[in-house]
């Protein structure tokens, strides 16, 4: 249904064509809902990513590579008052993950491999990353998670399950650390170890390591109590707020282990949680 504009002050008639009521923008071609007849993906015939359409009030820009670039898991996220569009190959999504508010990725396109195109959009740009994907070991895991993205999400799985996850990430993205409050605290230090917390930035023995958000929200809340053992609630509540299960947990202290390039860095104390080692 198109909105009518109110009447010209004085007049009877519609406005003249090129101006619009003040205190209005200007009218936009309504486009039909979800699910309505002959709605498609926005994508092309070659899989490259079509034009954004204009985003719902609440909804987010939300950009799917791989096999679900196809109108299902599109059409159930319009239905959620997301904007989707689609990129069915790995180099179209590095040209559309910059206008995205999420990306959802499939670990098994047809041109490049996920895990390099999820290492190319990280090296380049902190938006929010959930690999969607039948890859479900552990290995796989761990290595997705390891090449930056936020959350691993392994078919099949549920609409809800899937937003939750969504909604969480995007809460997660402004996130900081408590210490980042106070001045003496920006720089925290665990022998070899060195975290700026301002700059979120991580090193060990001057040589950086690349972690992720909720890698280095871990580490960091670890480094704030370092000669504590951090329950294992306390982590998944303060890091993965309420979107969270215990594979979860252990699968990011894994990466961190391997990204710090020693298992001591992170203690697990069998029952209770974790604390920082020294190495």
């Amino acid at each position: 249904m198109r909105e009518a504009w109110p009447p010209r002050p004085g007049s009877s008639g519609a406005w003249p064509p090129g101006q619009h009521a003040p205190g209005r923008g200007r009218p936009v071609q309504s486009v039909p809902g979800p699910g309505a007849p002959g709605r498609t993906s926005p994508r092309d015939g070659l899989g490259r990513a079509a034009p954004w359409p204009a985003p719902g009030v609440s909804g987010r820009r939300i950009l799917v590579v791989g096999a679900d670039a196809g109108d299902g898991l599109s059409n159930q996220l319009r239905r959620h008052g997301h904007t989707c569009t689609g990129a069915a190959h790995g180099g179209a999504a590095l040209q559309a993950y910059g206008s995205a508010d999420l990306v959802l990725l499939d670990l098994e396109l047809p041109d490049l491999d996920g895990l390099e195109v999820c290492r190319a959009i990280r090296s380049v740009s902190r938006v929010p990353l959930i690999i969607v994907t039948s890859r479900e070991s552990e290995i796989d895991c761990v290595l997705g998670l390891q090449a930056g993205a936020d959350d691993y999400v392994t078919r099949p799985f549920g609409i809800r399950e899937l937003m939750a996850r969504i909604e969480a990430v995007m809460r997660r993205v402004q996130w900081q650390p408590a210490a980042a409050a106070g001045p003496a605290q920006e720089i925290l230090r665990h022998g070899r170890l060195r975290i700026d917390v301002g700059s979120r930035e991580v090193s060990v023995d001057g040589t950086p390591v690349t972690l992720t958000r909720k890698e280095f929200d871990l580490l960091c809340l670890l480094a704030q109590h370092p000669d504590t053992v951090v329950p294992r609630r306390q982590l998944l509540q303060q890091v993965w707020g309420d979107s969270w299960s215990r594979r979860t947990v252990d699968t990011h202290v894994s990466s961190v282990r391997g990204k710090l390039g020693d298992p001591g860095w992170i203690v697990t104390v069998r029952g209770v949680g974790f604390r920082l080692g020294t190495v």
